[in-house]
Formats: C-alpha cells, sequence, structure tokens
C-alpha cells in the first residue's frame, strides 16, 4: 500500500535490492521468502518474528532516490510480492518518463512526495475510512495471519498476543492469532517454521494453569493432542478472549442461532486501545453487557453503554456508598464496591426527574434522579456528570412510556382453596408480612428498591405466601420483561390456541402429572391454566418447546402467581437463570452436574470418591436441578427453595446440594451400592419440614426410595438453607460461570462425539463402510458444514442446522458444499465438469427436494460408487439423467438422420435391441455378464421397467458426462473407444426404437399404410455388428458398420461434436458408418441449427443402456474397478491442508519446515 513518505537512514541495511531505477528502488526484507540472506537472513526472520517487527514492517518495499543524492524516501510497502509489483509497474509506466522532463531535484522530489500523497487522500476518500476502524497495523497483522494460514477474507482475526508454543520439551517463541473460528500459532526461528490451526469448535478443554517452571500456562486440549503456550505479557487477558470465542463456538454446536451475527453490539468509540481491533472491542462490549445483564437480572437484549465510579446516598443507615453506576438503554443500576452491601436497578420508565444539584466539596458533581414512585436517589463524584447526564436524557427521550396497571396479587390458587389456617401459622405468617413492609417503609418497595443484607436475612426467613408472586417477579427481574411487553401472553395464547405439534402432544401427556396431590390441579381450572401457560411458552420459544419437568415448575409458579406471571416466570427461568437446562438435550442440567462434582469434590472431598464410585452425583444432580428440588422434597418446604433461588440465584442449589451430601456423609461412606446411598438421601429430603408454612399438610407422592427402618428425623427448612449458607456460601456467582465453560466444553464435545457414534451406528447396518470409515466420513461431511457456516454459502446456516433433529439430520449440506466434497470423495470426480455432474447426484440423493442433504442421503450415493455392483453404479448413472437438466450446454453438437430399417429389423429390436448385443458377444466374459445381468433383472424386473426411459436430450447429457468421467486415467484411450460404441450402439436403438413406435402408431390409426418389404436374403436382412478387431485402426478409431438390405447407405451424418471439450464423436456414411473418439481441438462454439430440434418419439430404456455398457470390457473394467475409499480420505484430508489447513479434521497437524 502507498504510505506517506518517510527518510530512511540505511537503505541497504537488512534489506535486499530486487530492482532499481535511477530514481525507485524495490526491496525485500532479508529472512523472508526464498533467498533470505544466509545467516544473516535467519537472525532478521528470527528477530522479526519474535519482536514483532514483522508486523511493524511489510516484507517489501519502494524508495524514492534521486540520482545525485543519498537521501531515500519510502513510499510504498507490502505484504505480498504481487501487491508491490503492482505500485512499482504503476510507477514505472505513470512516472518514470514525467520525472526525466524535471531540471531540478527538489522538483521531482516535490513532485512525487506530492503525487504519493494524493494518492492515500483519493484512496482514502474511495474506501470512506471512518474513525473506528482498525489500524493501519492490526490491517497489516490480519493480511499477514490470512497468508500465513489459508484464510479467507471472512475470517476474521480478532487480536493476537506474543507466547512460547511447546512442542515437546522445546518452547517455540511465536504469536498466537485468535480470529472468529480459529486459534493458531506461527513461529520461525533460524529457518525453522512451525503452524499450528485448531478450530475452536474441536476444543474439548482450556484451562489456566501454573507450575513451579511455567508459572502462566494456557492448556488448549483437542480429542486427540494438548497443546501449551507460556510466556504472555497479559495472559488473564489472552485466556478471557480465548474462553469467549471457544464458548461462542459451543453456542454453535448447541443452537443453530449461535451463527447468527450480533450487528447491534456498541463500539467504544472514546479511549480505545490503538492496537485492539474493532472486532475485539465488540467482543469485549459483548462480554461486559453479559455481566452487566446476569448482575442485575436485566432482559437479555439489554445492551450496557458504559460505567463510572461514583458514591450513592443511602438514607436508610445515613451514609454515602462507594461504587459503580451502569448505564444502559432502558437502565441505570448501582453496586456497592463491598459485596452485598447495597444495588440498586432504577428502570428508566420509572425515571421521571435527572437533574444535577450543586456541587461543594462534601457532595462533588452530585446527580439527583427521581422516580414515580417518589423515591429521589442521590449519586456523586461522577467523573464526566455534563456526559452522563447527556447520555441518560438520550435514552430517556428513547424510552417509550408503558403503562403497567397495578396486579392485584392475591388471586392466585391457593386463596382459591384454602380459607381456614393454623392460628399459629397464621400468626407466624403475620409476623412475615410486617417484617415486609417495615422493610419497604425503609427500603423501598417495587423494582427501585434499595437490596441489601437486610433483603437477603428476610429471604432466608421464608417469603409470606401473599407476597411470594410479587417477590419472585421483582427478585428474578420477570417484572421488567412483562411490563415492557404488554399483551404478548394473550397474543401468544390466542395464536397458539387449537394448534398442535409434538410439544402440544407432550405437554397433554404431563399435564396430570403436574403435582397431582395438589387440589389446584384436580380440577380443570388449574389444568387448563397450566396447559396455556406450557403451550404459549412452547410457541415463543420452539427450540426449546417443551421439556419434562417445566410442568412441575410452572404448576409452581401458577399456585402463587397470575398466569402472566407465570408465563413470564418460567421465560426468565429457562431463558436466563436455568440457561440451556429445558432443551432436548438438557445440555444446562449436564453442564451444572458437572459443576456440582468439581464443587464435591472441593467442599466434601472424603464423599466425593465414594460417590464416584458409586455414581450416585449424576443421578441425583438432574433431578434436584431441573426441578429445583420440587419432585424431591415435600411441597412446603421446597418453595423455601425456590424462594432463595430466585433471589440469590443458581448458587443457592449448589449450596443446597453440598449442604444435603454433607448432612449424609457418614451414612453414604457406608453404602456399598447406588440404590442405598438414594434411599439414605431419599429419606432425609422427605423429612424436610416447614413449620411456618400455612398451608395444610399435602401427601408428599415423590418418588422415594424407602426401606421399613425408622423414618429420619425432622430437618428445618430454614436451618437447611441457613446452614448452606454458612458452610458453602463462599461460592461466587463468576466462579460458578468459570466452571460452567470448563464443564460446557466437555459436555457438548460428549455430545458431539455421541452423536458421531449413533449416526456411525445407525449406518452400519444400511451400508458396506467400515466404523472407521464411517466416522472418518461423517468429520468430513460435518467440516464442510460448518466451514461453510463460517464464511457463508448458497443457504442460511441455522437451515442446515438444527440439534432437535433426529440425529443422522442434525448436520445438512447444500449444493455447493457438495461439491467440494464431490470433488475431493467421489471417484467419478474428473476434469471440468465435475460440478455440473456433483450437482445432477444432488439433485438425485436429495430426497425431500429440500436442497439439503444429510449425512445419511450422501453415504447412500457414495456407498453406491465404492461398494455398489455394476448394475448398480450404472442405474445411479442413468437416473441421475432422468432428472430435467439445467445446465447449458455450450460447444455440444448432435445431428441426426432418419433411416430406413426393415420391419422385420423393427420387430427384432422392438425388445431392448438385444439381437445387436448378442451379435456382439463374442467372449465368454461377456455372456457371463449377460447371465448376471438376467439373472439380477428376473427379481428386480418390476424396478428397471419403473424407471422412465432417456429422451435425446437428456441421452446427450449422459454421453457428455461419460465422456468426461475418463480424463486423467490410465486407460483413457480405451475407454473413449468403448464409450464411442456404446453411444453409437444406443444411437441405433433409439432410432430403430423410434420407428417401431412411429410403425405402431400408424398401425393403430391407418390400417391401409404398408410397410416396405425387406429383402429375404438371411445374410442382408438382419444387421449385422462387424467386430472392433476388423475395423479398428492403428489411429484408435472405434467404429462399426451396419449392413441391411440392398446394402443402403446412410444419406447424411450423425454428429456428436465436443462432448468432452476435446473429443469428437463422427458416425460417417462414407464407407460405412464409423464412430471415432479420438482427440481433437476444442471447436468453436456455434448455436444449434434448427434442423437438429430434440426429437420426442426417440428414447432409451436403462435395459438398453446396461445392455449396451457390457459389449465393452473396458467399460465394465472400469464400473467394477474397486476403490479404496481409506485412500480417497487420506487424500481428501491432504488436499484440505495443502490448499487450506483450517479444513481439516477434528485437530490440525502442525507443519514444521525448514
Amino acid at each position: 500500500m502507498w504510505v506517506s513518505p518517510e527518510d530512511v537512514l540505511l537503505a541497504g541495511a537488512l534489506w535486499i535490492t530486487e530492482r532499481a531505477n535511477p530514481y525507485f528502488i524495490l526491496q525485500k526484507r532479508k529472512g523472508h521468502g526464498d533467498g533470505g540472506g544466509g545467516l544473516a537472513g535467519l537472525l532478521v526472520g528470527t528477530l522479526d518474528v519474535v519482536l514483532d517487527s514483522s508486523a511493524r514492517v511489510a516484507p517489501y518495499r519502494i524508495l524514492y532516490q534521486t540520482p545525485d543524492s543519498l537521501s531515500y524516501w519510502i513510499i510504498a510497502h507490502g505484504t505480498s510480492r504481487k501487491e508491490i509489483t503492482e505500485h512499482w509497474e504503476w510507477l514505472e509506466h505513470n512516472l518514470l518518463q514525467t520525472l526525466s522532463i524535471f531540471e531540478n531535484e527538489n522538483d521531482i522530489t516535490t513532485f512525487v512526495k506530492g503525487k504519493v500523497q494524493g494518492i492515500i487522500a483519493e484512496y482514502s476518500k474511495n474506501q470512506d475510512i471512518k474513525d473506528d476502524d482498525d489500524t493501519d497495523k492490526f490491517k497489516e497483522v490480519s493480511a499477514k495471519f490470512r497468508k500465513l494460514f489459508g484464510m479467507p477474507e471472512e475470517e476474521k482475526l480478532v487480536n493476537y498476543y506474543s507466547c512460547s508454543y511447546w512442542k515437546g520439551k522445546v518452547p517455540r517463541q511465536g504469536w498466537l492469532y485468535l480470529s472468529i473460528n480459529h486459534l493458531c500459532f506461527y513461529s520461525h526461528l533460524l529457518g525453522k517454521e512451525v503452524k499450528l490451526v485448531v478450530r475452536w469448535a474441536d476444543i474439548t478443554q482450556l484451562e489456566k494453569s501454573a507450575t513451579l517452571l511455567l508459572p502462566d500456562v494456557i492448556k488448549v486440549s483437542t480429542r486427540s493432542n494438548e497443546h501449551v503456550f507460556s510466556v504472555f505479557l497479559n495472559i488473564n487477558e489472552t485466556f478471557k478472549l480465548a474462553e469467549q470465542l471457544a464458548n461462542i463456538a459451543m453456542r454453535q454446536l448447541l443452537d443453530n442461532k449461535g451463527f447468527e451475527q450480533d450487528r447491534s453490539l456498541p463500539k467504544l468509540k472514546k479511549k480505545s486501545p490503538k492496537k485492539v481491533s474493532a472486532l475485539k472491542r465488540d467482543l469485549d462490549a459483548r462480554a461486559k453487557s453479559e455481566r452487566y445483564r446476569a448482575l442485575f437480572r436485566l432482559p437479555k437484549d439489554e445492551k450496557l453503554d458504559g460505567h463510572t465510579d461514583c458514591t450513592l446516598w443511602t438514607p436508610f443507615n445515613k451514609m454515602h456508598i462507594l461504587g459503580q453506576m451502569f448505564v444502559s438503554t432502558n437502565y441505570i443500576c448501582f453496586t456497592s464496591k463491598e459485596e452485598t452491601l447495597c444495588s440498586l436497578i432504577i428502570p428508566l420508565r420509572e425515571v421521571t426527574i435527572v437533574e444535577k444539584a450543586d456541587s461543594s466539596n462534601v457532595l462533588p458533581s452530585p446527580l439527583s434522579i427521581s422516580t414515580k414512585n417518589r423515591m429521589t436517589f442521590l449519586f456523586a463524584n461522577l467523573k464526566d456528570r455534563d456526559f452522563l447526564v447527556q447520555r441518560i436524557s438520550d435514552f430517556l427521550q428513547q424510552t417509550t412510556s408503558k403503562i403497567c396497571l397495578e396486579k392485584e396479587l392475591n388471586g392466585s390458587f391457593n386463596t382459591t382453596f384454602y380459607i381456614s389456617l393454623l392460628l399459629s401459622a397464621q400468626a407466624k405468617e403475620f409476623l412475615k408480612e410486617q417484617g415486609w413492609k417495615n422493610h419497604f417503609a425503609e427500603y423501598g418497595e417495587g423494582v427501585c428498591m434499595y437490596r441489601t443484607e437486610k433483603t437477603k436475612e428476610l429471604v432466608l426467613k421464608g417469603i409470606p405466601e401473599s407476597m411470594r408472586g410479587e417477590l419472585w417477579l421483582l427478585f428474578s427481574g420477570a417484572i421488567n420483561e412483562m411490563t415492557t411487553h404488554p399483551g404478548y401472553y394473550e397474543d401468544l395464547v390466542e395464536k397458539s390456541m387449537g394448534k398442535y405439534n409434538l410439544a402440544t402432544e407432550e405437554i397433554e401427556r404431563d399435564l396430570h402429572r403436574s403435582l397431582p396431590e395438589h387440589p389446584a390441579f384436580q380440577n380443570e381450572m388449574g389444568i387448563a391454566a397450566l396447559r396455556r401457560v406450557l403451550t404459549a411458552y412452547a410457541f415463543r420459544n420452539p427450540n426449546i418447546g417443551y421439556c419434562q419437568a417445566m410442568n412441575i415448575v410452572t404448576s409452581v409458579l401458577l399456585l402463587y402467581a397470575k398466569e402472566e406471571e407465570a408465563f413470564w416466570l418460567l421465560v426468565v427461568l429457562c431463558e436466563r437463570m436455568l440457561p440451556d437446562y429445558y432443551n432436548t438435550r438438557v445440555v444446562g442440567a449436564l453442564v451444572d452436574q458437572g459443576v456440582f462434582e468439581e464443587l464435591a469434590r472441593e467442599y466434601v472431598p472424603q464423599l466425593y470418591d465414594c460417590m464416584q464410585d458409586l455414581g450416585v452425583i449424576s443421578t441425583i444432580s438432574l433431578s434436584w436441578f431441573l426441578t429445583l428440588f420440587l419432585s424431591v422434597m415435600p411441597f412446603e418446604s421446597a418453595v423455601v427453595v425456590v424462594d432463595c433461588f430466585f433471589y440469590d440465584g443458581i448458587k443457592v442449589i449448589f449450596q443446597l446440594a453440598l449442604s444435603v451430601l454433607h448432612a449424609n456423609i457418614h451414612q453414604l461412606l457406608g453404602c456399598k451400592d447406588d440404590g442405598e446411598a438414594m434411599t439414605v438421601l431419599g429419606r432425609y429430603l422427605d423429612s424436610v419440614t416447614n413449620k411456618d408454612s400455612t398451608l395444610p399438610p399435602i401427601p408428599h407422592l415423590h418418588s422415594l426410595l424407602t426401606d421399613n427402618g425408622e423414618p429420619h428425623p425432622e430437618v428445618d427448612i430454614f436451618k437447611l438453607v441457613c446452614n448452606s449458607y454458612e458452610k458453602f456460601g463462599s461460592i461466587r456467582a463468576d466462579v460458578i460461570e468459570q466452571m460452567r465453560f470448563k464443564q460446557r466444553l466437555r459436555v457438548i464435545q460428549t455430545i458431539e462425539d455421541t452423536t458421531k457414534r449413533n449416526v456411525v451406528g445407525a449406518l452400519s447396518f444400511i451400508t458396506a463402510f467400515s466404523i472407521d470409515e464411517l466416522e472418518e466420513l461423517f468429520v468430513l461431511f460435518k467440516t464442510e458444514h460448518l466451514t461453510s457456516c463460517y464464511w457463508g454459502g448458497s443457504s442460511n446456516p441455522t437451515e442446515r442446522h438444527d440439534p432437535s433433529l433426529p440425529y443422522l439430520e442434525q448436520y445438512r449440506i447444500d449444493v455447493e458444499q457438495f461439491k467440494g466434497l464431490f470433488n475431493l470423495l467421489f471417484p467419478w470426480a474428473n476434469g471440468a465438469h465435475s460440478d455440473p455432474l456433483a450437482a445432477r447426484v444432488f439433485r438425485l440423493l436429495d430426497e425431500n427436494a429440500d436442497g439439503l442433504l444429510n449425512f445419511r442421503e450422501f453415504i447412500n450415493g457414495l456407498g453406491v460408487l465404492y461398494h455398489g455392483d455394476l448394475t448398480e453404479k450404472l442405474k445411479l448413472l442413468y437416473q441421475m439423467h432422468v432428472l430435467p437438466g439445467e445446465f447449458a450446454l455450450v460447444g455440444l453438437w448432435f445431428h441426426r438422420k432418419l433411416y430406413m430399417v426393415s420391419t422385420e429389423t423393427v420387430f427384432k429390436c422392438s425388445r431392448l435391441g438385444i439381437f445387436i448385443i448378442m451379435s456382439k458377444l463374442n467372449t465368454p466374459d461377456y455372456r457371463h455378464y449377460l447371465k448376471l445381468w438376467n439373472q439380477e433383472t428376473k427379481p428386480k424386473r418390476e424396478n428397471t421397467k419403473d424407471l422412465p426411459k432417456l429422451n435425446q436430450s437428456q441421452f446427450i447429457e449422459l454421453c457428455k458426462t461419460l465422456y468426461s468421467m475418463f480424463s486423467e486415467d490410465a486407460a483413457e484411450q480405451e475407454l473413449y473407444h468403448a464409450t464411442a460404441t456404446v453411444t453409437s450402439l444406443l444411437l441405433e436403438m433409439g432410432e430403430v426404437g423410434k420407428l417401431f413406435t412411429s410403425c405402431t402408431r400408424k398401425e393403430r390409426s391407418i390400417a391401409d399404410i404398408k410397410l416396405e418389404e425387406s429383402p429375404k436374403d438371411t445374410g442382408t436382412s438382419s444387421a449385422m455388428l462387424i467386430s472392433d478387431d476388423e475395423t479398428r485402426d492403428d489411429t484408435s478409431m472405434s467404429s462399426y458398420s451396419v449392413l441391411s438390405a440392398g446394402s443402403h447407405e446412410l444419406e447424411e451424418k450423425l454428429q456428436c461434436e465436443d462432448i468432452a471439450d476435446d473429443t469428437v464423436l463422427i458416425r460417417s456414411g462414407a464407407g460405412g458408418d464409423r464412430v471415432s473418439g479420438a482427440h481433437s481441438s476444442r471447436l468453436p462454439d456455434r448455436g444449434l441449427p434448427h434442423s437438429t430440434s430434440i426429437d420426442k418419439d426417440w428414447a432409451i430404456t436403462f435395459e438398453q443402456f446396461l445392455a449396451s455398457v457390457l459389449t465393452e470390457q473396458a467399460l465394465v473394467l472400469y464400473f467394477e474397478r474397486p476403490v479404496e475409499v481409506g485412500a480417497s480420505i487420506t487424500n481428501a484430508k491432504n488436499k484440505r491442508k495443502i490448499r487450506r489447513p483450517l479444513l481439516s479434521a477434528s485437530d490440525y497437524e502442525i507443519s514444521l519446515s525448514g
């Protein structure tokens, strides 16, 4: 690229001059490319890689110098020879002659500098460069990254870091490149080059660790290899970015929405590091927004705009609390530096006034925010108050005022069925209510209340029955979703009413299993409400639809909240608080099961090994987590767990599970099998009671393994919860998220491996491929699918990947992807005609005509070519051309002649032209194949008869395919001659069949038409086919002659020219008909004459095609030639590594050259 002219002190240092003229010098940096300059070049190249000067200094440059001066100016540099050569040639053609006109060297220098700066200005204007675009240095690094690893333009580099890669026991200093889809490493030391490419989707473990020798290490594991990187300048930043990119890749494997680009990410235009790419800034913004939403339980589309340090005046303790203010599109939030001291959420829809108060020494830069419920919040110590106020004002203008009517929260099912309450319980309930009312009076009520340690204490003591629904909405954040989507639930119910699918069938089946012991769901009113909520959610989120356990959780929500409120609580539960728990593969629950195992190993190590041996952890965790203990604990006790869960999130479930294990540690250590351990835990959980409950006892009908021993002593639920906070309250939410990431890699990769095993297992019974071959083919198929999802294709990636489908149909490829696999794996792929042939095979294999192939369809077609017999292969070839042709036949010529054949010949030809074939079968081999063919057609006579006939245009396509299949084959000439013979034979059959059809039609319509009599002489009455040995000459001519009555000569030629670009098929009447398959130069493209229009009466059958091919041993040998699929798979992998390394299978090889 052109650069603003800069002085260069030493033109020859570390550079090699490749071209020169009186004014310009083209140089290459030592140590780059071939002929790097010996030892000095090796040292320069090594220093460039280690010190990153290769990013700042391009390997090629152009210097300007006047003839009588020793001063040099760099005016252009380039990352490739092609780029720099273009600049050099432009200088020679446009400036060199012009400069010779000038007499003064200063004028020449001024002119050159001005010209270069003008080019740069024009380029900048045309490219419309923006302030937040990537810097020139980063663009150079991106170009180098794509060049080193063969990446396309679509593969975006996020960032790069200096580090060491441990190859064995030897560290290789180089650069780690992190792109959207790949982790890459490059090192070039003293002529030794190391390249590594790993796809994020193939990573099974990514962890940061430390050892005595290597204090900071990032370990990247795949299914087959483990890679270790160390010596980072900023290992935390590197690991966080790698973790984020791997998480995105796992999301893509789990959910097809992962491939959709989020174009609404904010870009940080102020104070952005110049070295960081725009994409890196976007990813940082996404990560910050995710943490912000998780911290304050905000809707999933909320984007963080910025945050700043400040203080908040808290009237309940008369203090200024230090913390951070967060501002987003719809919310202002605050959290104290000291965890749990105070947090605050102010929806902008509730804000009435934002004003700047007068500053003072005591209260600098104060900001006052007032809300509709007459609360005023005073922030101070704001660094950029004016800018902050402007941003809040802008968001307030965008916020539309939505009126949310106050809900009467006492209309839940519980009040319908329980009128009389126990006096003691009633008194406790009254005291709880008073405690919460006093709390609201002091800390505020509603969304904008101050959330403090006092709030948490009240939750742990139990939420009153009458306030439970209201506070669940508040603490979960569901109130925000419901308020900002008025009428959404009603519309969803109306749209889903009366519609049926798999989800609604499962819902109907489980409706009466949802808390059947509770009176609320022993009548149609409760069942109908549960049906509406579950069905509405299934239509809202078809990716989840419905999953068992959702019915139990939703029924509890309906007991304390109205239908719409229960719906939004379910939304928050499934999509934010328990992510991926309720999809078809319960991935989220499996991930948290792994997290629970890690926590158990850390907090109850003496029990961990025993539980692992018994296999209990995996059994108990799913039932506990999926239903939030509702299915394993008495109802009145389990709702207390739900109270704490909505307030503190998933950590409550982990804490409680660990407490249950810890309380039963001695009994569990004495268990001999999993059944005994489950009995111990079941009896314990069944004994958990809630003495403060105002509800009459509900029979506990949940699954429980019991014995005839004495019942377990009662366990108070509040003591159990408090004990869990005391012993395991140190578990932090951010630590849980870190563990979830680690387990998500393992779980999703395990699911992918299971999918592969299931697919291979299902197909191993219906195909001749071995298990290992099917696994290799599946990896190639999946890789092709993922690659097109990364870099685009002719169809939407969300259409091609659907994890909810059966295993065999989850990954699908379109026609463009199939063409790539066809060229790599299919034996018939050859020459320039591979793409049209691949398109025909694709259409034939696409059973449901949806424009996509799944792996089963792909294997069906591939299996025929590798393991099918001669008949199956020819049938596939034939069927491909029955489909309507969609490809233009450029340069294809087909001239036909209707010639006279005797009536006797017509009738003899009517049954597949067998008389012509039998005269050709002179050897035992052909008779043997004909017998085999006859034996196969007898039981399958209907199948072959049912195949449609090929018309003339389809036959032309078949001819073209045949001639294009044999290029570069060892027996190419023989195959061309054999194809010419078969083609001519089929032409003859088609003409004879046409005459027979025409005669039959005429006999039916006009009874007085007489057919021309043929000579009686047997020697001339039937057509004779002269053998190849008698007619084939040394110039590789394959010919035949048809001798008929009176030795009639054909009056015109039948030609099929330029079928395979360099082949001419000619049938000439001079001295007998002759067909030639010799090579010739390409004929010029000409339009098809009107006289050669397609004849609709002309046709051949599959049986004729098969019988004709059997007459030529070369074709028989070609189609029966065994092909080793293992060699094709290996060749496919090698070709991918050479052309584009990132397309190799599960893990990429490390190439060491030099």
